[in-house]
């Protein structure tokens, strides 16, 4: 918890207080169903909480946007942003349900309002948001291709609407296709520990 604290001073002790929280919460339901992998859960702030952060370094979303997070998991990047940005409406979606669940239970027992959840493929989901995150989820194209339809016309933010994806290891190939809109950033950059070093966030203008 305290490498959040280091790289983001400003938060509110509310903030803290609901980061500080998600260890035993994730602990106790990564017991039950598997959304992090059973070694990595000491790590879960390093490698899940401040990688998922790691968007903010691309972008602060202005109070009142909203964010769809495609294929959450247990809830990241969705449920460490919708701390972060408390005025933001966060939607995460997951083809699992049992994976929804932990998600909503984390996000109830924290006492997040500004976030919602439904089990369901990204095909199926028809709103339209500001942007969409994801961490790792399928092939930058992939994604593009399905999330297209979910971004708003009306821009409010410092960057136009789009995609910001959380990204690992050799990208080149990925966004050659996008090269010229894309803007991607390396994380080691800004977050000083080993696991950052391959570590990127990767944004695409739809």
């Amino acid at each position: 918890m305290k490498v959040i604290q280091t790289y983001f001073p400003e938060l509110s002790e509310q903030q803290c207080q609901q980061l500080a929280a998600l260890y035993d919460l994730y602990t106790d339901w990564n017991a039950k169903i598997n959304v992090i992998s059973r070694k990595d859960i000491e790590n879960l702030y390093l490698h899940h909480v401040l990688h998922s952060l790691g968007i903010v370094k691309m972008l602060r979303f202005k109070d009142g946007s909203s964010v769809m997070d495609v294929g959450t998991g247990g809830g990241f990047p969705g449920i460490p942003l919708a701390i972060f940005f408390p005025q933001v409406q966060f939607h995460l979606v997951d083809s699992i349900g049992k994976k929804i669940k932990v998600g909503q239970a984390v996000a109830e027992a924290i006492g997040l309002k500004n976030i919602t959840f439904r089990h369901c493929r990204v095909e199926e989901e028809k709103e339209k948001y500001d942007f969409v995150v994801s961490r790792a989820v399928m092939p930058l194209a992939d994604l593009v291709k399905l999330v297209r339809k979910n971004i708003k016309k009306e821009q409010h933010n410092a960057l136009p609407n789009g995609l910001i994806c959380l990204k690992g290891g050799e990208l080149q190939h990925e966004i050659l296709p996008f090269r010229n809109q894309a803007l991607s950033l390396e994380l080691g950059d800004y977050f000083k520990e080993e696991f950052f070093k391959t570590k990127k966030v990767v944004y695409v203008p739809l």
